[in-house]
């Protein structure tokens, strides 16, 4: 997905799949799987964009409607990857623009050094492709393809120019003076690159050209899927699976019309549920069929009267000898001994996923140190023509295939010679093994069962990639519990890399249903799975990197051990406070527009303004779906005082807008502000997004402004106000938002990644907190007058790493820590790489320390799948709703403040007298000595405060204090007045009028 710049550790973008077809770098070229004739096209392609001699200044990608109906192009993405390259860069199409029959549009690349013409493009990426040699793709989703030789739905067109992958034959190579296009103007599509496209000077062509209408279709064919080989040994039952499907139409009769053999029959035909579903068949050989060759066609028809054929040529024959058993092959180490060389093994498929299958040893060889399982990597026509519990005998190239360069390495075959049935319905018992697994290779490619509950620790490739992170139970980041570098930290971080494996859904291409979502449409971290049955595979993961997968031959069922829950109630108090991170609240969206439908508008992110800048919502629509879920949250807190993190900086616009709608929700149509924006401080940073605070002035008084603390050190600088509860009682509330761990800084300076746990720019926040606790912290508490004071927000930091040190060595208390790991809970609130840990801290001083009542995470963010959050593109499904459930990646932090009145009225246990007034004719006042006596039986503390009420209209007392409740007060400054003890001060009064003067007592202990 897209949005957030804060993650714990910088995240790799998602490669869907273990692994895709080989590199061209090891072949001569691959073709890529025909694509069928698409409405929408790749028409021109030009990579010397601004090189030596060109005449236009960037390069670009031309698309063009070759069908007779509007094609909507909402969502879909342009995408280059280099010749021989693996990595895809990805251009989204901006807006929701439909492209009408016959119309051309037009992406923008990057531009080169030298000059050119400027283009007048439709949308506009960054993308800088060659000149000569590459891949371009037209992609119906925003997620980067995956591989040398991407497959899958969404693939819709491809371009190979002098490549390694390419549609039919290889597109035409280019120059910094010539593009490919497309012939006919873009209309011809015979999925062969090398005769659709020929060179010519470049002509780029945009929604305004005039429309160039094609002679299409109407009727796309039937396409057709057959394995062209079919082995058997002599004796041995075997079938093959068949499949059709037509666009517009119902593919709705199978029929072989080749010379019948006997035995070899045509069976378990269904029919395609409607135009564009898929029929599916099974061609069976019968064991009965004698050694020999035998052609077999079979027909596809459909409600249109068209039909499509396919061959299938079925073997019978004696297979070769095997020339090492599987187990022989995998071998007791991290290698196989028989690498590089070509085999004969056999074994009983177990599993059938996306790029090949699984076969086991029937027997095994007993030895736990190898394996008796192996994966075969192999064309879809291969793996169609085996079922689970064939018995087969293959013949392919060993290979220790190594996802991450320097990784583990994984043992299967490929470049499969011969795929031979030996057998048919045989059943291999899964191995019972559990985590945490000292070494899952050992098990790699074979069929397992974990006899532990599992429990799910991380959903964010649910959606994109059908992937589960599970654990022996959940596990906690290592700096969350332990200092970093500790011997308990690096015990722990190598116990939770032994607990961990990753349940795949075997499809290896974004899937179409997002599995594993329960009747609420969530699966949560925290829930288990028991029983796990499945097969252990290895290969890339989601958020970078490889590890162990297990693809399920048993569909897991989940059980919901942490279901979703309300807001936590904490121990009363009088003041709610809690931090929240809105993960990227922005009213100017990535698209230009803001929330009052003006166009052409950008975000500030230090002296830029562009849209580019913006990182929330797309459009209008996402973000009213965040806006919904953010107002929910903090709704359903509803604290006192909200701290919130990642709000746009634009002064007081956004978080204003948020608190219009959060009092919308909660007083719907009567236009009563429950809350109010903390008015900014005079800095907010250079960053696109800035902390901000939001109150209840029904139940806190502001104190002073709001400060901040500019020190180049924070691109956010922290915010700071005071406030007064209800009861007279003061505190100070620090929002922070330290940088992030993300974006790491290359080489070995003090902030990359020390490879402790902390992650990089380490050494920044260390000194941001240090200047936090030291500098910052003591302003607020000295312009407050009170040493009361509460940080919170999103620290970047766990909570026992470095920058958090810093701030609980100054005496700052962690609430998280007292409070939730106290009673006996892990604190958390973020999940990264399966590990749980809190970033978003409540940090009291020692003054306030006492009177924080409780604290707590809510957990509706952290365990949710991302899947389910406010953005539409990149989604199989769409699974939002409004619930405040995946508002954000951050769980909030609630914190209950019970603080104590500063003042109490002792007036009860007082006894007051005054002697007469006497008048002083040179000063014009009237003056008297005030006594007061502790009648009570204990000491009464000071100082007290002597209100004197219900003073006549012109009477003034002239030596008052201060004021309090519209009343003079005079300060008594003793420590203690002990029982019976009394105190004596002077009194002094003006006056005008003839008004005698008057008054009655209170007394307070404390101050106001």
């Amino acid at each position: 997905m897209k949005k957030t710049t804060h993650s714990p550790q910088a995240q790799a973008a998602a490669t869907p799949g273990r692994r895709t077809i080989i590199a061209a770098a090891l072949m001569a070229g691959l073709s890529a799987p025909a694509l069928g004739a698409s409405p929408v096209v790749i028409s021109q392609v030009y990579g010397g964009g601004g090189n030596s001699g060109a005449t236009i200044k960037n390069d670009f990608i031309e698309l063009f409607n070759r069908s007779d109906a509007p094609v909507s192009l909402s969502g879909w993405s342009v995408q280059y990857a280099s010749a021989a390259g693996s990595s895809w860069q990805v251009t989204k199409i901006t807006g929701n623009p439909v492209l009408q029959p016959g119309q051309y549009y037009l992406v923008q690349e990057a531009a080169g050094t030298g000059s050119g013409s400027a283009l007048s493009p439709d949308s506009i990426g960054t993308i800088p492709m060659s000149g000569t040699a590459g891949k371009v793709a037209l992609v119906n989703d925003g997620n980067a393809l995956a591989g040398a030789a991407p497959s899958g739905a969404t693939l819709v067109d491809l371009l190979g120019f002098n490549a390694g992958y390419f549609e039919g034959t290889n597109g035409p190579g280019l120059t910094n003076t010539t593009a490919a296009l497309r012939a006919n103007g873009g209309c011809t599509d015979t999925d062969n690159n090398g005769s659709d496209f020929a060179t010519g000077a470049p002509n780029p062509r945009n929604t305004s050209t005039p429309v160039h209408l094609c002679s299409v279709p109407s009727a796309p064919p039937i396409v057709a899927s057959c394995p062209a080989t079919l082995a058997m040994a002599v004796g041995s039952a075997g079938s093959a699976e068949l499949s059709a499907t037509d666009a517009d139409g119902t593919v709705n009769n199978a029929v072989i019309t080749s010379t019948p053999v006997p035995g070899i029959s045509l069976v378990n035909f269904l029919a395609a549920t409607a135009a564009g579903g898929t029929a599916t068949a099974s061609l069976n050989v019968a064991a009965s069929v004698p050694q020999g060759s035998y052609p077999v066609a079979v027909r596809f028809d459909n409600d249109q009267s068209q039909q499509a054929s396919c061959s299938i040529s079925v073997t019978v024959a004696a297979p070769a000898g095997v020339t090492h058993s599987i187990p022989q092959i995998q071998g007791p180490g991290e290698t196989s001994p028989y690498a590089g060389t070509v085999q004969t093994t056999e074994g009983v498929v177990t599993a059938k996923v996306g790029s090949g299958f699984f076969i086991q040893d029937a027997l095994g060889d007993g030895n736990p140190q190898t394996s008796d399982g192996i994966f075969v990597y192999t064309t879809a026509a291969n793996t169609g023509t085996v079922k689970v519990g064939d018995q087969v005998r293959i013949t392919g190239s060993v290979t220790d295939y190594a996802p991450v360069a320097g990784g583990h390495a994984y043992t299967e075959l490929q470049n499969i010679t011969a795929i031979v049935k030996t057998g048919s319905g045989i059943a291999i018992t899964p191995t019972n093994i559990q985590l945490p697994y000292a070494n899952l290779g050992q098990v790699e490619g074979m069929l397992v069962r974990f006899t532990n509950a599992l429990t799910v620790s991380q959903l964010e490739f649910l959606g994109d990639r059908g992937e589960v992170t599970l654990s022996a139970g959940r596990l906690e980041a290592p700096t969350n519990h332990y200092a970093a570098g500790s011997n308990e930290a690096k015990a722990l971080a190598a116990a939770n890399a032994q607990s961990q494996i990753v349940l795949d859904d075997g499809v290896f291409v974004t899937p179409t249903t997002i599995p594993y979502l329960g009747a609420d449409g969530s699966l949560r971290a925290g829930d288990t799975v028991s029983d796990l049955t499945g097969v252990v595979d290895f290969g890339a993961k989601g958020g970078g990197g490889a590890g162990f997968k297990l693809q399920p031959t048993v569909a897991p069922v989940f059980s919901q051990d942490n279901p979703r829950t309300a807001p936590p109630a904490l121990a009363a108090g009088n003041v709610k406070v809690a931090s929240a991170n809105v993960l990227n609240y922005f009213t100017t969206f990535t698209n230009g527009e803001d929330v009052e439908g003006r166009t052409g508008q950008g975000c500030s992110l230090g002296a830029s303004i562009s849209k580019s800048n913006c990182r929330g919502a797309d459009n209008l629509n996402e973000f009213k779906r965040q806006n919904a879920k953010i107002v929910g949250e903090l709704k359903a807190i509803d604290a006192d005082v909200f701290g919130l993190m990642e709000i746009q900086n634009s002064g007081e616009y956004t978080v204003g807008y948020l608190v219009k709608a959060l009092n919308e929700a909660i007083s719907p149509g009567t236009g009563f502000q429950t809350y109010a924006v903390v008015p900014k401080p005079a800095a907010t940073g250079t960053d696109a997004i800035r902390v901000a605070m939001i109150y209840k002035p029904a139940k806190l008084t502001m104190v002073g402004s709001a400060l901040s603390d500019a020190d180049s050190v924070n691109n956010r600088p922290p915010m700071a106000q005071t406030f007064v509860a209800a009861n007279g009682a003061k505190f100070s509330l620090i929002v922070n938002h330290l940088k992030s761990k993300g974006s790491c800084p290359g080489g070995s300076g003090a902030d990359a990644d020390k490879g402790d746990g902390q992650s990089c720019w380490n050494a920044t926040r260390i000194l941001q907190a240090n200047r936090l606790v030291n500098t910052f912290a003591p302003q607020v508490a000295a312009a407050a007058g009170d040493a009361r004071v509460l940080m919170i927000g999103d620290f970047n930091s766990y909570g026992m790493e470095d920058p958090i040190k810093v701030i609980t060595d100054k005496g700052y208390v962690n609430q998280l820590e007292r409070f939730v790991r106290g009673s006996g809970a892990m604190p958390y609130s973020f999940v990264f790489n399966g590990e749980a840990g809190y970033l978003d801290h409540a940090l009291a001083s020692p003054a306030l320390t006492a009177s924080v009542a409780d604290a707590a995470e809510w957990h509706n963010n952290a365990d949710e799948p991302t899947v389910i959050d406010y953005n539409t593109d990149g989604k199989p499904e769409d699974k939002y709703t409004a619930a405040p459930y995946r508002a954000s990646d951050h769980d909030p932090v609630v914190i209950s403040l019970n603080l104590a009145a500063p003042y109490s009225d002792v007036s009860a246990s007082i006894k007051s007298a005054a002697t007469g007034l006497v008048f002083n004719r040179g000063t014009g006042k009237y003056s008297s000595t005030f006594s007061i006596t502790n009648t009570g039986a204990a000491a009464l503390t000071g100082p007290l405060q002597v209100e004197f009420d219900g003073l006549p209209a012109g009477v003034t007392l002239s030596n008052a204090s201060g004021s309090h409740a519209g009343a003079p007060y005079i300060t008594v400054n003793a420590a203690t007045l002990a029982p019976g003890a009394t105190v004596s001060f002077a009194l002094s009064f003006s006056k005008t009028g003839t008004a005698n003067i008057s008054y009655t007592t209170k007394v307070f202990s404390g101050n106001f």
